[in-house]
């Protein structure tokens, strides 16, 4: 059974927009290597259904992508995604500056700032994904278009 919300913006977000969703706490360090993978493996989920969440800058505008835990961001494919010509992963003080979450922690869901967001396309496969709740230790699942609706995200193949 999945723990009650922690108030984290996202969790916060998803109960005021009656979202179905589960929270899923686990125990991983941030510094660890291969985070993704550890993470799935503590959650007893399919690594291809947890998303990690990532802020770049697509010609000097912070972007969002969420992509597989499985694979890295493909920043050609997430610039033309955006509309741009170039992107280059974002600064971390920026991410999290703007994010209003540290790393180990974004989550695409409840930002300080509302950014553009890409979400790898195949995410649209899936029945549920998980991506950060907004806090180190903390996932939630939820159903993709959901996670689509509630950040006005596009869907494209951004992930390498």
């Amino acid at each position: 059974m999945a723990k009650k919300a922690a108030g984290t913006p996202a969790t916060v977000l998803l109960a005021a927009q009656r979202v179905a969703h589960e929270l899923h706490p686990y125990d991983v360090s941030p510094d660890a290597p291969n985070y993704g993978a550890l993470v799935a493996a503590a959650l007893g989920a399919e690594p291809a259904v947890v998303f990690k969440t990532l802020i770049a800058e697509v010609d000097g505008a912070l972007t969002v992508a969420v992509v597989p835990v499985t694979g890295d961001l493909d920043l050609k494919a997430l610039a033309h995604a955006a509309g741009g010509k170039r992107a280059t992963l974002a600064d971390r003080a920026a991410a999290e500056r703007s994010s209003g979450y540290v790393r180990g922690g974004i989550s695409p869901l409840g930002q300080r700032k509302r950014l553009p967001t890409v979400i790898d396309d195949s995410a649209l496969a899936l029945e549920r994904m998980y991506v950060s709740a907004g806090r180190r230790g903390l996932q939630v699942s939820l159903a993709p278009a959901d996670l689509v609706r509630l950040t006005d995200a596009v869907t494209a193949p951004i992930r390498s």
